[in-house]
């Protein structure tokens, strides 16, 4: 497949413009190849996933997060903020990144979330359009959601309960918003959408607060845990429409916190 192929195919697969104005997407790191045979897929292009890449003659990798996120000065072996780019650069390995529009795209982070859940009546927040809200199949207690999120999404899950509660037990979930990674943000937009809690990968001390006050129940499931469910399912779909393309899955990558 051509380079400008791979990219018309992510454009159609999760559209730039879908990404938040503070997002750094699509191609960051060029290649002369002109062939894109093997694609190395993974949440974060560490350098590690970069040596995966080297090693495994990767001619791109595709990731979630974007490596680029404020300008660079200067691109150093030896600096953590570019030895990343440095690396895939002097190696000729692309790099391309889907991030908050892969979030926000249908079928992309927070609909899988939303199956894995299998919620129903599903809803599109409106404002920032990436999480979803939905209606669990039977109301269940927070404690028994806490373990399903924890079993699920291989997960250690934290909770901040609605009121502040003690008792998990005594507060029933019948609907449930899911943002994957950073979700914080979307507390008031949720709760407006009459749901019960919120499932994230992490969400500010002061944050998790806010909402038990404004009698929303938080489950903090890990940022990692929360979005690398969409990886196979994006490798899955690429496969299916062009098998040209080797899509791989990264064997390196691990939560930062366990």
């Amino acid at each position: 497949m051509k380079l400008n192929d791979f990219l018309n195919l992510m454009e159609e697969l999760a559209p730039t413009n879908l990404a938040m104005s503070f997002d750094n997407v699509g191609l960051l790191v060029g290649t002369d190849k002109k062939e894109i045979k093997k694609v190395l897929v993974a949440l974060d292009c560490t350098i590690q996933v970069a040596k995966e890449a080297i090693e495994g003659n990767y001619d791109l990798v595709l990731c979630h997060h974007p490596i680029i996120r404020e300008p660079v000065n200067r691109i150093l072996h030896d600096q953590y903020s570019t030895q990343v780019i440095y690396t895939l650069i002097r190696n000729g390995i692309g790099m391309y990144a889907a991030h908050t529009n892969l979030d926000a795209v249908t079928g992309g982070v927070n609909d899988v979330l939303a199956s894995i859940f299998e919620l129903q009546n599903i809803e599109v927040e409106p404002v920032e359009k990436i999480a979803r809200v939905g209606d669990l199949k039977m109301p269940i207690k927070l404690s028994e959601l806490v373990k399903n999120v924890d079993e699920k999404l291989n997960a250690k899950s934290k909770c901040a309960t609605a009121n502040f509660e003690r008792d998990l037990d005594k507060i029933e979930i019948k609907r449930v918003a899911v943002l994957g990674g950073s979700g914080g943000s979307s507390i008031d937009l949720v709760k407006a959408m009459h749901a019960d809690v919120l499932i994230t990968g992490e969400v500010k001390h002061s944050q998790a607060i806010e909402a038990s006050t404004k009698g929303l129940s938080i489950i903090q499931a890990g940022h990692y845990e929360t979005e690398v469910v969409v990886l196979k399912h994006l490798i899955t779909h690429l496969q299916s429409l062009d098998n040209s393309v080797e899509y791989t899955l990264t064997s390196c990558e691990t939560p930062s916190l366990r």
